[in-house]
């Protein structure tokens, strides 16, 4: 049977179907798993990188139990944990001494002297001499400047003439008057005279009273010429030179001097502690103390002086004054100081350190240290306090440990632990040698099991 030509030459008809799709191969399917293998790997070593440890489960850490076990329900925040048989907490504790605090009442001051002169001349003139030294200490009645005193002399010269001058008129007289009186008892005289010339004996003595009075005047302008420190202090800054002419009209005078020894301090208290300061006055003098503006250094101490007696209507302070000796010149006018005054001393006082004394909802109170090693959360009233220590005025007996440290993580009924001490000797126990040992050998081994990881994650991505 020939087959027909014009068939073989004729194209095959177009399929009008889609084509069917092509399925993966298990070759492909191999490949997918390696790569999504390798993201794994990837993915676990990054996380070991960046932690440094593999995630812990929750069964083998340290302090866990099983299910139903005596360490289980752990406590919350708030360290409820060591009352419900958690790992106890470790804190700080101290005991309660019987101590005298101090009631001291601090306060800003300033230091004022208790005169200041500023010393003028009282009589006018040419200025001779300057004696003393800008910032010298004088004493009451030293000589610091003087004035020409030639005019001032020539004055007293001529006051002196005068009253010599009258007391003789008033001798001649007297005498006058001795005769008078003889001639009117032999009655050779009229009585108009001798009464007249007793009458001129008075204006004379009048006469010679004045002209004492002018010669003392005069004398006394003259020693007003030697100017001296009517006060002992320290001399400020010069304020005139020789030459010029001073009067009692100068501003700034000759000098100014300030009385250094003893000097005060005078500060402001509330009005509230006014009636106690007042109440401690009339007993035994009151310790103040001046300090820097640090409150690091003890300038001088004194004693408390004076309390004013009104109470100022714009600030709500009464105004006090304490008074120092400054025997080692450590107070200067207007310096402020802080002051401490100790009104009284509370003898035989519970106290606990500031930081065992905390305060909640209901006061304040202390976590006391039972002997089971648990705490109890007890109510406290609290006193008087110093820098570091507190009075507690109820709630607490002398003996009894407190809690200083890591209370912010107990509540009542915790189970603590206390601080072990450091060895003295410099020598380790021999667990403790052992676990640095493995410690050591563990950091070192680290690295090592580090690498190996990164290989094998870098074999499993290729």
């Amino acid at each position: 049977m020939q087959a027909d030509p014009t068939r073989q030459n004729r194209p095959a008809p177009e399929s009008t179907d889609d084509p069917a799709p092509r399925r993966i191969g298990r070759r492909g399917m191999l490949l997918g798993s390696l790569a999504a293998l390798a993201l794994v790997a990837g993915v676990a070593w990054l996380t070991w990188d960046l932690t440094g440890k593999p995630a812990t489960p929750a069964a083998a850490r340290p302090g866990a139990s099983a299910p139903g076990g005596a360490g289980a329900g752990l406590g919350g925040p708030g360290g409820a944990g060591g009352a419900r048989g958690g790992p106890p907490t470790t804190v700080g504790i101290a005991v309660a001494e019987r101590t005298d605090i101090p009631v001291m009442l601090e306060a800003l001051g300033t230091v004022i002297p208790q005169a200041t002169v500023r010393v003028r001349p009282q009589v006018s003139g040419v200025l001779q001499q300057v004696l003393y030294r800008e910032g010298q200490v004088v004493r009451k009645g030293e000589l610091l400047a003087t004035i020409d005193p030639r005019q001032f002399e020539m004055a007293v010269q001529q006051a002196a003439g005068q009253r010599m001058r009258d007391e003789a008129q008033l001798e001649a007289a007297r005498v006058t008057l001795q005769r008078f009186r003889t001639l009117l008892e032999q009655d050779s005289i009229a009585r108009q005279e001798v009464d007249t010339q007793a009458a001129l004996v008075k204006q004379l003595e009048a006469a010679v009273v004045i002209a004492k009075a002018n010669e003392g005047t005069a004398r006394l302008n003259l020693g007003y010429t030697r100017i001296v420190s009517p006060i002992a202090g320290r001399v400020g800054l010069r304020t005139v030179d020789v030459g010029n002419v001073v009067s009692a009209s100068d501003a700034n005078g000759v000098a100014l001097i300030t009385q250094l020894s003893p000097i005060d301090v005078e500060f402001a208290i509330p009005q509230d502690q006014a009636a106690a300061l007042a109440q401690e006055t009339g007993r035994a003098p009151m310790q103040a103390r001046a300090l820097d503006r640090t409150r690091s250094t003890v300038l001088e101490t004194g004693s408390f002086s004076s309390l004013d007696n009104q109470v100022d209507t714009q600030t709500g302070t009464v105004r006090a004054k304490a008074r120092f000796a400054n025997d080692r010149q450590q107070l200067f006018p207007s310096q402020f100081v802080n002051l401490q005054l100790r009104l009284r001393t509370i003898e035989g006082a519970v106290t606990v350190p500031l930081a065992a004394v905390r305060t909640g909802t209901n006061g304040d109170y202390v976590f006391v240290l039972k002997d089971d090693r648990t705490v109890q959360l007890r109510t406290v009233q609290r006193g008087q306090a110093t820098a570091d220590r507190v009075q507690v005025v109820s709630g607490l007996q002398v003996g009894e440990r407190v809690v200083t440290e890591g209370a912010d993580r107990l509540r009542d009924g915790a189970r603590v632990t206390l601080p072990s001490p450091a060895p003295t000797d410099g020598a380790q126990p021999q667990a403790a040698r052992q676990r640095g040992g493995q410690g050591a050998e563990g950091a070192a081994s680290a690295p090592q099991r580090r690498r190996q990881q990164q290989q094998q994650g870098g074999g499993a991505a290729q």
